[in-house]
């Protein structure tokens, strides 16, 4: 790839799947306020996918202002339940509370990704995961999260599919990189086709 791909997120899972991928890239966290621009966005009433694409798109442009002529990859993922967004938990009991909400019900997981090139976007995908959790106890709920503190506090509704949380889960309809919070495949096929990526 002879032109730099910048990823504009401290994730580590979406560092891990470009380069299990084989793709080249650097990292460069952005800076923004994203419980500001959240807070901005509800009171306009956007929806969760509008605002997981915004918060992708101002993290990349942040990013892109420092590298000219570089791709920087801006990613964010919301939890939408019936409307409702969802964020990282706050504290254990936030963690508890979000899990019992969402117990015996359907949400949705959307993951966006903007790539910005001189500070304009020329690429965008959000991708939707939809997810039915089981009827959970409470004291499984408290016990899990306990347990998995450290590990779920970066993760909206208070759960990882890759560990332990997978057990919640009676269906998952979609993209399971989706779920992981990278529409890997889209992004894949773009960087390929626009000669970024051999084929």
């Amino acid at each position: 790839m002879s032109q730099r791909l910048i990823l504009a997120s401290a994730s580590t899972v979406r560092t891990e799947m470009l380069q299990r991928a084989n793709v080249p890239h650097e990292v460069s966290v952005a800076r923004i306020d994203e419980d500001t621009i959240k807070s901005a966005l509800l009171a306009e009433h956007a929806s969760p996918r509008d605002i997981a694409d915004t918060l992708a798109e101002m993290k990349a442009r942040k990013v892109s202002d420092k590298n000219p002529g570089a791709l920087v990859l801006g990613c964010d993922q919301v939890l939408d339940h019936h409307g409702q967004l969802l964020s990282k938990p706050t504290s254990p009991q936030d963690a508890v509370t979000q899990i019992k909400s969402l117990a015996g019900d359907r949400h949705s997981l959307l993951s966006a990704a903007v790539i910005v090139e001189d500070g304009k976007p020329i690429w965008r995908h959000v991708g939707q995961v939809r997810l039915r959790m089981r009827e959970l106890s409470d004291s499984y709920i408290e016990d899990y999260v306990a347990r998995n503190w450290d590990s779920v506090r970066h993760s909206v509704g208070a759960y990882k599919l890759e560990e332990e949380g997978v057990r919640f889960f009676s269906s998952i309809e979609g993209d399971y990189f989706n779920v992981l919070g990278l529409p890997l495949l889209e992004l894949l096929n773009y960087l390929t086709l626009r000669g970024n990526l051999p084929a």
